[in-house]
């Protein structure tokens, strides 16, 4: 079973080492000195859970926990704020910041463990996160996409999903399909902030299916590097013997035995820059017959919407 991923983030590296011998048995515990490195790890790790001091140089407790909630792709992480004895401003200030729950310095490690399970349980339980990507699930995708239509700006939806993926499943198995799916997750949350800024939402509607939104005017260029990405990783998804005969046998859909080429992504793109969007089911029933045409392609490749009504 996959052991959970806990940051923890303080200046002190005796608190760090209480920390990392306290929970190392249960989960997999990473560190970081302070704030501002801790919010780069989180951007690329994504862990189940913050552990963070309260005081910190470069960015403290409370800044991080405040750009952490802002940004949608990581606002679901759960945060425990450390506090110093007595510091009751600092303890409702990261309360306010939005911090899951704090703890006193020193604290009980027994506790500690006791407090991480229960908020983990809570998380779980209260989040339509997907189990395997740790991205938003269909309730948060609904309603993400219905706040983007009250907004009134434009705006587009990007349905992304793999080619060839059942024939590399059955052929390499569920483990190798799930590491495909993650490396997919990685790359489309790497690109969405990077391209669509931070009120970008990457969700995962489930097995290979993905969708994200962006800005209309940085649509395009998001999934040229969404594809880009894509491209250049699928080699290292194969052994070489693979790579090298260009494809790999396995069963197609009615049962029969064929030949299927490498990994590609096809991605439908919806717009309000084209037409009025007005319900949520709308971008869908567009983007599964945008994504549909798409996969007519050989090849890694985005479709839009250009019609206008």
């Amino acid at each position: 079973m996959r052991k959970m991923k806990i940051l923890t983030v303080d200046d002190d590296p005796d608190i760090l080492d209480v920390l990392n011998l306290s929970l190392s048995e249960y989960y997999q515990v990473f560190q970081a000195k302070d704030g501002k490195s801790g919010l780069e790890f989180i951007q690329q790790k994504m862990p189940d859970l913050v552990i963070c001091d309260y005081m910190m140089p470069v960015m403290n407790g409370r800044e991080l926990c405040k750009m952490l909630k802002k940004d949608i792709l990581l606002r679901h992480i759960p945060v425990i704020m450390l506090t110093g004895k007595g510091e009751v401003h600092d303890r409702i200030s990261g309360i306010e910041a939005g911090a899951d729950e704090y703890m006193i310095k020193p604290f009980d490690p027994a506790e500690l463990i006791v407090r991480i399970k229960s908020i983990l349980k809570r998380t779980v339980t209260s989040l339509d996160a997907n189990p395997l990507s740790h991205l938003p699930g269909n309730t948060s995708i609904v309603e993400e996409l219905q706040n983007y239509i009250d907004s009134k700006k434009m705006f587009a939806v990007g349905y992304a999903d793999l080619d060839k993926f059942k024939a590399y499943n059955d052929y390499f198995g569920f483990k190798k399909g799930d590491e495909v799916i993650k490396e997919m997750a990685r790359i489309l949350i790497k690109v969405v902030r990077e391209q669509g800024g931070q009120n970008s939402f990457v969700g995962h509607i489930g097995g290979d299916d993905m969708v994200f939104v962006v800005d209309n005017a940085m649509a395009d260029k998001t999934c040229e590097e969404i594809i880009r990405e894509f491209d250049a990783k699928v080699p290292s998804l194969y052994p070489p013997e693979d790579i090298k005969r260009g494809y790999i046998m396995a069963k197609d859909r009615q049962g029969n035995e064929q030949k299927f080429g490498q990994l590609t992504i096809s991605i439908g793109v919806v717009s309000n820059a084209q037409q009025p969007i007005t319900h949520v089911a709308q971008i869908s029933e567009i983007g599964a017959e945008l994504k549909k045409y798409a996969k007519s392609f050989n090849h890694s490749i985005f479709v839009r919407d250009k019609r206008q009504k």
